[in-house]
């Protein structure tokens, strides 16, 4: 009988197995684009590891010619966008860390079009970026799977507004199904993929 790794760790050492939606208020209002894109079943670590094979499948599939060029003029290129994923989540991490650790002082924002302005994605190879998306990822799994249930409800700040950990969760998986919704409208879905 195959058992459940999260089941047998959460039986263990009571570590987080499943995580209730948030509600409005728990993060600020615009990012109801990302948590609505989120199954409503609590299984956040489960769409997180099945995510990271959808993204990493995608963006293996487009042909080299396309990973440095924008759909449109302005517009960030398929590479920028995992590397934008991979600094996002980062940051999430980070926030849910001194969130669920008691962090009292509010947390600062970013400006994502900064970051991707001076993260040089298009200098770097595919491979290269995805060894660096898997380490985030495998590092956010560890730190979301390694959560008390009784840190999920804990708030902090960040920006300037509210936030707790448990929404934390769900803007990591849903912010990168928003981008991954975004490549297949402006790239679409390259011969092969699945």
């Amino acid at each position: 009988m195959c058992v459940n790794p999260l089941t047998r760790a959460k039986e263990e050492g009571g570590m987080v197995t499943r995580i209730s939606r948030p509600a409005p208020g728990e993060y600020r209002d615009y990012a109801i684009a990302y948590v609505s894109l989120v199954p409503d079943d609590g299984l956040i670590l489960d769409h997180l590891e099945a995510n990271a094979r959808r993204f990493e499948a995608l963006l293996r599939a487009y042909p080299a010619s396309m990973l440095k060029s924008p759909h449109a003029p302005g517009e960030w290129t398929v590479l920028d966008v995992l590397l934008h994923v991979t600094d996002n989540e980062r940051v999430f991490a980070y926030r849910c860390l001194c969130i669920a650790r008691g962090e009292s002082a509010p947390l600062p924002g970013f400006d994502q079009d900064e970051y991707a302005a001076a993260a040089g994605a298009n200098s770097r190879s595919l491979d290269d970026l995805l060894v660096e998306y898997r380490a985030v990822r495998a590092a956010s799994i560890a730190l979301i799977r390694g959560l008390d249930d009784a840190v999920l409800d804990v708030r902090g700040a960040a920006d300037g507004h509210p936030l707790s950990v448990r929404a934390i969760a769900y803007l990591i998986v849903g912010h990168e199904l928003y981008h991954l919704r975004s490549l297949l409208e402006n790239y679409g879905m390259p011969a092969g993929a699945a």
